[in-house]
C-alpha cells in the first residue's frame, strides 16, 4: 500500500510540475463600438496572464498582427489595436463617400487561439475573416511560432536545422498527397506555385498531432480551392527541427 501510495504522490509532482511551464491565459475579446454606419469588428485572442518575456512577445506579436491586418487608412499610421480598428473604420467610411449608392458592409472577425505547447515551444494559430465589398470575404491563417526559453517569435524558417532539406523532404509528402508523378512539374496537376518549383507556405506552425504547413487562398491554388495543407507528424518532422525543439 505504501508503494502505491507513493508511487500517487510521485504522479501528482510530475503533473504538476509540467502544469507549471504551461502558459496560463484568459480570452480577451475586441469590439468596435456599436454604431448604425460602422462595420462590424470582433476579435478574440489569447491574454497570457504571466508578465514575462515570452507573454510581452506574444502580446506584440498578437498586435502586430492585428494590425497588419486592420489597417486601411493609407493616411494613418496604427500603433495599437484601438487604432487599427479606428484605420478599418476610416476605410470603410472612405469607400462609402466614394460610392455611396452602393452600400456595403465591411466585417472583421479574427480568431487566436493556442494549437500546440510543450516545454519550450508554443504555437497561436489567428484565423481572419475580411469582408470589403465585392463578391465574397476572404480568410487567411496566420500561425504565430515562439520560444519559450528565449522568450522571442520565431520565423518559419527558424523552426529547422536546414530548411532546403526540409523543403525537399515536404515536397515529397506533398507530390504523394496531391497526387503529382514525381517526373513532373509542380504545377502539373493545376497548383500555381511561381516558377513551377515547389516551396515552402509563409505559414507553419505546430498542433497536437504534428508540423502543418498552409497555404492560404491564392497562394499556389485559386480562392475556389480554398487553403491548401500538409500534415507532418511528430515523429516524422523531429529530425528537421532545430536542436532545442
Amino acid at each position: 500500500m505504501k508503494s502505491i501510495f507513493w508511487s500517487f504522490l510521485l504522479l501528482l509532482f510530475l503533473i504538476g510540475c509540467q502544469n507549471e511551464n504551461k502558459l496560463t491565459f484568459e480570452t480577451q475579446t475586441i469590439e468596435n463600438d456599436p454604431c448604425s454606419d460602422c462595420p462590424l469588428v470582433s476579435i478574440e485572442i489569447p491574454k497570457v496572464l504571466e508578465e514575462t518575456t515570452i507573454s510581452k512577445a506574444i502580446k506584440r506579436a498578437l498586435k502586430e498582427e492585428l494590425i497588419s491586418i486592420l489597417s486601411f487608412d493609407d493616411g494613418m499610421q496604427a500603433t495599437s489595436i484601438k487604432e487599427a480598428i479606428t484605420s478599418f473604420n476610416n476605410g470603410y467610411q472612405h469607400l462609402q463617400k466614394l460610392y455611396d449608392d452602393e452600400p456595403t458592409g465591411w466585417e472583421a472577425k479574427i480568431k487566436g487561439s493556442f494549437t500546440y505547447e510543450d516545454e519550450t515551444f508554443a504555437t497561436i494559430m489567428l484565423e481572419s475573416y475580411l469582408y470589403t465589398g465585392g463578391a465574397h470575404g476572404y480568410t487567411s491563417i496566420r500561425f504565430l511560432n515562439f520560444d519559450k526559453i528565449k522568450g522571442i517569435e520565431l520565423d518559419a524558417e527558424e523552426l529547422f536545422e536546414n530548411t532546403l532539406e526540409f523543403s525537399a523532404y515536404a515536397e515529397d509528402l506533398f507530390r504523394k498527397k496531391e497526387g503529382i508523378p514525381l517526373d513532373k512539374p509542380i504545377n502539373y496537376t493545376g497548383f500555381m506555385f511561381e516558377r513551377d518549383s515547389f516551396y515552402l507556405p509563409e505559414n507553419i506552425g505546430f498542433t497536437e498531432k504534428g508540423l502543418k504547413l498552409l497555404y492560404n487562398p491564392y497562394e499556389v491554388a485559386s480562392f475556389a480551392d480554398g487553403v491548401i495543407e500538409l500534415n507532418v507528424p511528430h515523429k516524422e518532422v523531429k529530425k528537421y527541427l532545430v536542436k532545442n525543439q
